[in-house]
């Protein structure tokens, strides 16, 4: 298999990514983007700032980006396996469905049951097992059960699938000073980071935000490698067991920092902004809570995008969290 390094995504190749993504039969929409004075939200620096409401995305997270691209480009036939703690594994079963492929999902035993029960409704497998397990299990399926395996960030047309929401935040804002990302694997990050670099923003800084218990990309800028760890936090969709390494490239090319967030930082942007009528579960607001926690730096005067990546929360999850 070709080695695939950062330049072998290019321009050419996320523009034509978004056109597959924007004609999908998958329906993915181009989401609203608000800014936070059109919200209750209290501002903690003086700057202006803009949210892109991925939680309102069909199958109620970014995932369906790539996704919609990783298909355009598979057989319409076949036995597919991923791994995914929710969010990539509800819009690959919801492509599934669509398309008529059997497929499988591998998830972390600390990923939400309903996660599993939601992903089920759509026809697809799920296998629960401990995260140290999830790559084994997956090899398993690959070599005994000759399925062939969907990778959920370390994929070339996944990453370009979500280069689409970049150009989405160009539409409004054509030169942001300060793109804030969350990020897990790194898929988005680096999808969004090289479609705008790409695009000529060459003075905007690109920021990911990683859960501290769960900061493998953040590790991976200091070891200058993607590197692994036994990822633990509650923001589950940002807990991979390592950093893709394309993810990687991409990211220490165009992004300027990795920065991190607490466990009670997460809980309460989660609760923020429930209170002001935003549901977005706890991997989606990631990059809100560095931003409300001063972790961003040089944000006064300036044009920031905080993008809120996901709303896949349940009543019984959101129970959970302060008021």
């Amino acid at each position: 298999m070709e080695e695939l390094t950062a330049d072998t995504i290019t321009l050419e190749v996320l523009q034509e990514a978004r056109e597959t993504v924007t004609r999908s039969p998958l329906g993915v929409i181009n989401t609203p983007m608000i800014p936070w004075c059109q919200t209750t939200l209290p501002l903690p620096q003086p700057c202006n700032v803009y949210l892109k409401l991925e939680n309102m995305q069909k199958t109620g997270s970014f995932k369906l980006r790539g996704v919609a691209n990783q298909f355009s480009r598979r057989p319409k036939a076949g036995h597919f396996v991923t791994m995914s703690a929710g969010n990539y594994g509800k819009s690959f079963a919801y492509a599934s469905k669509h398309y008529g492929t059997k497929g499988k999902v591998v998830m972390p035993d600390t990923a939400p049951i309903s996660r599993s029960l939601l992903i089920q409704t759509f026809g697809i497998e799920v296998e629960r097992v401990p995260t140290s397990r999830v790559l084994n299990v997956v090899d398993r399926c690959v070599q005994e059960d000759n399925m062939t395996f969907m990778h959920s960030y370390n994929d070339p047309d996944l990453i370009a699938g979500h280069a689409s929401l970049g150009f989405e935040i160009l539409e409004v804002v054509p030169d942001p000073d300060v793109v804030v990302v969350c990020c897990g694997g790194g898929g988005l990050l680096a999808g969004v980071a090289a479609s705008l670099k790409l695009s000529g923003c060459e003075k905007t800084r690109i920021y990911g935000v990683e859960p501290d218990g769960a900061c493998t990309m953040y590790r991976s800028f200091i070891e200058k490698k993607p590197v692994g760890m036994d990822s633990k936090s509650i923001a589950s969709g940002l807990a991979p067991p390592f950093a893709g390494a394309l993810p990687y490239a991409l990211c220490r090319k165009y992004v300027a920092e990795i920065v991190l967030v607490t466990e009670e930082e997460i809980k309460s942007a989660v609760s923020t902004l429930y209170n002001t009528g935003l549901v977005v579960e706890p991997s989606g607001c990631a990059a809100f809570a560095a931003l409300v926690n001063g972790k961003i730096p040089d944000v006064t005067g300036k044009k920031v995008v905080v993008i809120l990546s996901g709303g896949n929360i349940g009543k019984d999850e959101l129970a959970n969290f302060p008021d």
